[in-house]
């Protein structure tokens, strides 16, 4: 689905908060794979389930086609910074609910974001009526665990020694939920 353009200004920076188009392609390839490499909090290495531009505009352009996805890009002029993505479901049984995940360059990290981000997409699955919104998040990002619960999201559950990082120890990560009550 697309939505309007929001924009933003936090500390200074100015920002927007749209959706993605096929033009950002590009930039979303290497910036996806310049984000892994800036912290462990998330799921992939540097390079791996790479993403080309092409295989971005086919990714963009049924996000767009779809009323259950969402593709977001944070933008500092024509820079992209940040982006987040929810991911809905056509199985009937799951099609009240998303998924959705967040990156951040790190150097535009404290400019609220990955907040915008998420409640951007928030207010949209509201607007369509969805139940439920679902996200997983490394129990070491206490930052994001606070962020998370104070827009309504709870844990759900621990998946216990789930993600094995750099320093050889394994980590558990929290399923966290939010329901449209």
């Amino acid at each position: 689905m697309i939505i309007a353009e929001r924009p933003f200004n936090v500390n200074g920076l100015s920002y927007t908060i749209r959706s993605a188009a096929a033009q950002d392609a590009e930039q979303l390839s290497g910036l996806r794979v310049q984000i892994d490499g800036e912290t462990e909090n998330l799921d992939r290495e540097p390079g791996e389930a790479f993403i080309d531009a092409p295989g971005f505009v086919k990714l963009i352009q049924a996000d767009s086609d779809s009323a259950g996805n969402l593709f977001l890009v944070a933008a500092v002029e024509d820079r992209i910074v940040g982006y987040s993505r929810c991911q809905g479901n056509e199985l009937i049984r799951f099609s009240h609910k998303v998924e959705f995940g967040v990156g951040v360059l790190k150097e535009f990290w404290g400019y609220g974001i990955g907040k915008h981000l998420l409640q951007t997409s928030i207010d949209w699955a509201d607007s369509i009526g969805m139940a439920k919104m679902t996200l997983t998040v490394l129990e070491t990002n206490e930052k994001a665990v606070r962020l998370y619960e104070k827009l309504g999201f709870e844990v759900e559950g621990v998946l216990r020694k789930d993600k094995l990082l750099s320093d050889g120890t394994y980590y558990s990560t929290l399923v966290m939920g939010r329901l449209n009550e």
